[in-house]
């Protein structure tokens, strides 16, 4: 046996910030001090680290996504060895990053997201243990072609599925269906794939973007005033997202501000509100709109985004929010 049969797998982990990464009343910790702190990374794999960016991710921006999945896409056509990437990242927005990820990587090889609950310096922190079970999830074959995955407290879920639920306990991130599965300490157990278009499949191309199509979000409550609408449909939007009630269903003041954007042409997107169910039967209003069937709002902004790239039809748009 050769000594490259012996050579570990290649791992790169890009470090963005957030509660991983900080530590109370200090500066936030520099990527390779992060994953410094984890000689146990060494045993899985040969890592490589990146500091992308060292921020919390309410300061997310879709130019910063834009930019890591440029990043992502050249370290993997750079380097065939490499296995997987692992992307440390502040939990307010992160399933926001992983579908975007999800949506324009173009590579089937396993890209993870991980974040922590508790700062570096708290009683039982979880990064540690989050980040260390990333790399083995990311070394896993049967992760190669599940899409971007976000694991957290010993559960990896699809990008598409994921959403946060609570601001403080460790089991905050919760999936529309299930878990993909788990990792326990002896081994890492996926029980389900996903099934919509994800990654190499999808047809969205950024590689020449420097920015997305502007896309907003409005959401319903009692005694909408239309003059909202009007409002941001005022200010250049090339696509708005309606966060509706349970069922798709909207006040009578967002339906008549939305009726006025789209009949000047914006393209609507309504989405639901409520975390878990799905809009079913698509309610009929006087003006044309894209449902999202069972995408948070904030991820159906998402979508439209990279949608509008290629076409504003409504017909081509639903069949988007259908499939991906």
């Amino acid at each position: 046996m050769t000594p490259s049969s012996f050579a570990k797998p290649k791992v790169r982990i890009i470090t963005t910030g957030g509660t991983i990464a900080s530590v109370n009343g200090k500066p936030m910790i520099d990527g390779p001090a992060l994953v410094g702190a984890l000689p146990e990374l060494g045993n899985l794999a040969d890592i490589q680290v990146e500091e992308f960016s060292k921020i919390g991710s309410s300061k997310m921006t879709p130019a910063l996504w834009l930019k890591l999945s440029k990043r992502i896409n050249r370290l993997f056509d750079e380097d065939e060895q490499l296995s997987s990437v692992v992307i440390t990242h502040g939990t307010d927005t992160l399933e926001e990053t992983a579908y975007f990820l999800n949506l324009t990587v173009r590579s089937p090889k396993p890209v993870i997201v991980v974040g922590a609950m508790r700062s570096a310096n708290e009683i039982s922190a979880d990064g540690p243990a989050n980040l260390i079970n990333a790399v083995r999830v990311g070394l896993e074959s049967k992760a190669v072609g599940s899409g971007v995955m976000v694991v957290l407290n010993e559960r990896i879920s699809a990008a598409r599925e994921v959403w946060k639920t609570h601001n403080r306990g460790v089991d905050t991130f919760q999936s529309e269906s299930s878990f993909l599965g788990v990792v326990d300490p002896d081994k890492v157990r996926f029980y389900r794939s996903t099934f919509y278009t994800h990654t190499a499949d999808t047809p969205f191309r950024i590689e020449k973007l420097d920015q997305l199509p502007k896309v907003e979000l409005v959401m319903d409550f009692t005694d909408f005033d239309p003059a909202i609408i009007d409002y941001f449909a005022s200010k250049g939007l090339e696509g708005l997202v309606a966060g509706s009630f349970a069922g798709g269903r909207i006040s009578a003041g967002m339906a008549e501000g939305l009726k006025r954007a789209a009949d000047n042409g914006l393209p609507i997107c309504i989405a639901s509100q409520v975390p878990e169910g799905r809009i079913i039967g698509y309610p009929a209003y006087d003006f044309p709109v894209v449902f999202a069937p069972d995408l948070s709002p904030k991820k159906a902004r998402i979508l439209l985004m990279l949608s509008l790239q290629l076409t504003n039809d409504p017909k081509q748009l639903q069949t988007n929010f259908e499939q991906f």
